[in-house]
Order: C-alpha cells, then structure tokens, then sequence
C-alpha cells in the first residue's frame, strides 16, 4: 500500500499526501488501520507486550522547549531513586509478571556512567531472564558500549523530528539532530534494540515533516518507535501551544507500522492522556506495547514531562489492572515473554 521510490523529495511529497487523504477519509484510514494491524499480527501475533516503567530522576541538564522537566522550569520537586528504590520497583513488577524493565530519567549530570553500570548490574543479576531498557539520553559511545556489556540490551531516544530546522525550534542550540541521530546509530551498531521516535502535533510542525519522520524511520529500520501526541507543559515557552490530534498519531502509528513491520511500538502513555480510549485506539492502529508504571506512587506527580498525564497515582497492581483491561477491549492477549524485537539477535 506504500511504495517508496528511494527519491527523497518525491518519497516525501508522496508520503505528505498518504497523510493528508488519511485525515479527511475515514474509511481509507480505517484500511490503512486493518493493514498495520495484520502486517503486527503476522510477526507478533494479536499480543501486547508489558514494559515497567521506572523513572529513576527528574533533574535534567537539557532544557529542550517542551518538557515538564527541563533544567530551567521553575517549582518542580526534584528527586532521584536510589538503588535500593529502584530495586524495589523491579522487584514489584516482576512479582507481578513483567520481563522487561525500562529506566527513565533526565539527563542528571549526579548520575555517573559507573553509577548507571553499577544500577542495571545489579539488575541484570537479580532478574536475568529480564530486559532492561535504558531512556537516559544522549551519550558518548563508550559509554552505550558498557551499558551494554553490563547488561542493557534496549535504547530509546526519540529523534524527535527529522528535520534539522524543526529540531533547532524545539531545541536550545546546543543540541543538534546530527548528534541524536549520530547516538542512535552508534546505539543500534552496538547492538542495542534501538528506538527512535517522535511527537505529533509539536509548535512549527508540518506534514511534509510528518513525512520526513517517516521516511527516516524507513531507512533506519529501528527494533523499537515511540509515537504520541505533543501535550503542552505549563512553565514551559510552548505553555500555551495546542496539544496534538488524535487522528494524527492514529495515522503516524499506522503508518510506521507498515513501514517498519517488525517495529515494538507503544500505545502511550501521552495518548491515554490525549483520549480516553487512546491506547485502546493505539494498539488497533498497530501499537503492540504498554507501559505500566512501577515508579514510587509519592513520586509520580513529580515526574510530568507534560500537564494532564493519568494514573500519576495509580500504584503498580491497580495500573496493571487497568492495561489488561485495555488490551482486552482491543481484542488482544497480554504475552508473558520479555518481547524482543523479531528482527533483533543478541550479540
């Protein structure tokens, strides 16, 4: 149903108009739904794959436009696990059935590299028929590599955009897409099951790049692509800035899907937050992931990357609960396996 050229200003006026006649036909869009949703059935099967989530800190050197948390955002109740919280955090989710395990924070400049080794170590040594997926962010290559080799075998660091011109306008200038893009090669070369992905709806976005983001996504070929809706943060210069649509990251979702078959997608959290039914709307748009939440319950109001998010105080059982519900109502099934990408080998 998409058949790109290899010509890139041609693929991305070709990929622009898909997604302009995707918003105003519905029942083209609801096809172009089916079709993800039996290119993810073909490799997965109709199943959801659980990840706790753990977002170990909240301070952050960055001070990227649109985040709750960035460096420079006034009255936010800084905090950071410690290893014994994070533990405790594992230690719930596994009881509850999760493989999987995904470290969340801003880049904290308290955190070394040897800090990071000695917490995922003392992971992969307690859990070891566990994943464990870092979301820390940009980093030198040395660094990845021994992450690795202590045993994290997952990356996620949206591209955001990718459009160098869209980037610098979501970005303070000392942080450029030629290094993100450059972490996420180095990532996926090292052997990480690597995720890229990016926000819908974000200030100065158009559809051509919507379109560029997918044809990345294309050539890339990442193991894993977060997709969800921008949502404004108050105290940030994008407060007053309107939320993505719905339909949009429905589109987007649908569409990575068909170009990335074998993509670990999530219907997130920002989603769920956008919509009541977004997550369900997500996995039948071809999203195959959730991720529950087991950070500290007297933490969670703290770490919003956004204004509105849900379950900030849902503890870990009740959230589990409420996405099994979810995956049910899509018709799907809750895998007990760690989840790893079809197209991805340990090495």
């Amino acid at each position: 149903m998409i058949n790109l050229k290899g010509n890139f200003e041609n693929d991305i006026n070709y990929l622009s108009n898909i997604i302009k006649q995707l918003r105003v036909d519905s029942e083209m869009r609801q096809e172009y739904f089916a079709q993800a949703r039996r290119i993810r059935d073909q490799i997965y099967g109709p199943q959801v794959f659980f990840r706790g989530l753990i977002e170990i800190s909240n301070f952050c050197a960055r001070d990227c436009y649109y985040c709750g948390i960035r460096n420079s955002k006034k009255n936010v109740s800084r905090y950071r696990l410690t290893d014994e919280q994070i533990l405790a955090c594992c230690e719930i989710g596994y009881d509850i059935g999760y493989k999987t395990f995904v470290l969340q924070g801003g880049e904290d400049p308290y955190f070394s590299i040897s800090d990071y080794i000695r917490i995922v170590s003392l992971i992969h040594s307690r859990w070891p028929d566990s994943a464990i997926t870092l979301s820390l962010g940009e980093m030198e290559d040395c660094d990845y590599e021994q992450l690795f080799t202590a045993g994290a075998t997952r990356y996620l660091l949206r591209h955001e955009t990718a459009d160098p011109r869209h980037y610098s306008k979501l970005h303070p200038e000392d942080q450029t897409l030629s290094n993100r893009l450059r972490c996420l090669e180095s990532l996926k070369t090292i052997g990480y099951q690597t995720g890229a992905g990016m926000m819908i709806g974000t200030p100065y976005q158009t559809t051509q790049n919507l379109a560029a983001d997918l044809l990345y996504l294309a050539n890339f070929q990442p193991h894993m692509v977060g997709i969800g809706p921008f949502m404004p943060a108050s105290g940030t210069p994008f407060t007053d800035k309107t939320a993505g649509d719905l339909i949009d990251t429905l589109i987007m979702l649908a569409l990575t899907r068909i170009l990335v078959p074998a993509v670990l997608m999530p219907a997130t959290t920002a989603l769920g937050s956008l919509d009541t039914e977004g997550r369900r709307l997500g996995l039948l748009a071809g999203a195959n992931v959730l991720m529950p939440n087991l950070s500290p319950p007297d933490h969670r109001h703290d770490y919003l990357l956004y204004d509105g998010k849900i379950q900030a105080n849902d503890d870990a059982k009740a959230n589990h609960k409420l996405m099994d519900q979810i995956v049910k109502d899509a018709g799907m099934t809750v895998s007990s396996s760690r989840g790893d990408s079809a197209i991805w080998t340990y090495h």
